[in-house]
């Protein structure tokens, strides 16, 4: 168990620097260690279904965060939509229909134990904090109360940098974002197809799932116009560019 003043380093450390536009200092690796965990990840909604990841450690936490968001399921989008904090004190005691996608895929980096929770701005979830461990078993009391800790730290240095928080909650974009290339293939897609940015995001996902590739890597070749997302042709699948269709 780390000390107190352990953890009051790592909150120091997310305190945001007076006009610097962001998070300085903030050390994930240091954060996962203070509260007991294999690694943290933490992301901040930016509307339409999509997500940035802020911060992370990395390997284990963000190949999750990616999983998650390339799935659209798991404990970070149940917690985005509800608000409401998430423990899977082990992944392979968990009911198989719960995230039949992610759990396999979760198990197969180590993952064990999973713990997510909402950075809440009143009734408002900003985004979420995703906590990973390869040992199986819940978060204990001590860490869990510092972990909501973090999550309140995070919040409010989100909140009281106007700067940081006023780029992720009205990027159109998302040009300098780490999913640049998902936010510009999303609303390329809407455009393309003649579907919301809800419905093109599904597009764009499903199309990454079913040729086993990395979201990312899909939205540089929707962006790079290699694929194309066109209007329904009457059967409900889009034709692409380069010969291949996309189902809705």
């Amino acid at each position: 168990m780390v000390s107190k003043g352990d953890l009051a380093a790592v909150l120091a450390s997310l305190l945001p620097a007076p006009g610097s536009g962001g998070l300085v200092g903030a050390d994930a690796l240091r954060c996962a260690r203070a509260l007991g965990v294999d690694g943290v990840a933490v992301s901040v909604t930016v509307g339409s279904g999509l997500n940035e990841l802020l911060w992370s450690t990395p390997g284990v936490s963000t190949q999750l965060e990616d999983l998650q968001f390339t799935l659209g399921e798991g404990p970070g989008p149940e917690v985005a939509a509800s608000g409401t904090a998430v423990s899977v004190p082990d992944l392979m005691r968990e009911p198989v229909d719960r995230w039949p996608v992610l759990l396999p895929e979760g198990l197969a980096l180590g993952i064990r134990a999973v713990f997510c929770l909402p950075l809440l701005a009143g009734s408002a979830c900003l985004g979420t904090m995703t906590l990973q461990r390869a040992r199986p078993g819940p978060l204990e009391e001590i860490p869990l109360a510092d972990a909501w800790i973090v999550t309140h730290a995070l919040t409010a240095a989100l909140v009281q940098d106007a700067g940081q928080w006023g780029a992720f909650a009205a990027a159109e974009d998302g040009s300098d974002f780490y999913r640049a290339a998902v936010h510009q293939a999303t609303g390329m897609i809407s455009v393309q197809a003649g579907v919301s940015l809800a419905e093109a995001l599904i597009r764009l996902r499903a199309h990454a799932f079913r040729h086993g590739r990395p979201l990312n890597e899909v939205a540089e070749d929707v962006v790079a116009r290699r694929v194309h997302f066109r209007h329904d042709d009457g059967d409900g699948r889009a034709p692409l560019a380069g010969g291949g269709t996309e189902g809705p």
